[in-house]
């Protein structure tokens, strides 16, 4: 009486080993392939980004280009005028003109739309620190011009 074991159970035995390698592996390949897929739409989607706010980057940068600033000292203090035109010189606005302003009594800085886009001066005004409220719209179209900005006492608080 032998007590070897059958080779029947013996090869019953190693296909179920097999079957649930077979699941496992089959398993993983479903979760790597569920895996590559999401990665793909992931990298596809921060592309489209990338591109899109690129090209708003480009836009803005347009957009700063072309506008023509004239930029007048309004409170009579040497340099004033001249320390805001560096500014914007520096954040690549277009300063196209400095100069005085009629009197050199202005308190508060001021900035004047010429052309008739009122979000661009507002724009400018918040880059400078300039209130909301001290943004106004005098459109001329001899003004060769996009924006005025007249420099009040305040310009030590601009910036």
């Amino acid at each position: 009486m032998n007590n070897k074991p059958r080779p029947k159970d013996s090869s019953s035995f190693k296909k179920n080993k097999n079957k649930r390698y077979n699941i496992i592996l089959n398993s993983l390949i479903s979760l790597l392939i569920i895996l590559i897929v999401i990665m793909t739409f992931s990298l596809i989607f921060k592309l489209q980004n990338l591109n899109s706010s690129e090209n708003t980057i480009t836009s803005k940068k347009n957009i700063i280009k072309s506008v023509q600033i004239e930029v007048l000292n309004g409170c009579g203090i040497q340099g004033a005028a001249d320390k805001v035109t560096n500014y914007l010189r520096d954040k690549k606005y277009d300063v196209v003109q400095i100069g005085n302003y009629k009197s050199f009594d202005i308190d508060e800085s001021i900035v004047i739309d010429r052309k008739g886009d009122f979000k661009m001066a507002k724009n400018i005004a918040y880059s400078l620190g300039i209130k909301s409220m001290n943004v106004i719209q005098q459109i001329n179209k001899n003004y060769l011009l996009d924006v005025s900005i007249i420099v009040g006492k305040d310009y030590k608080q601009l910036m």
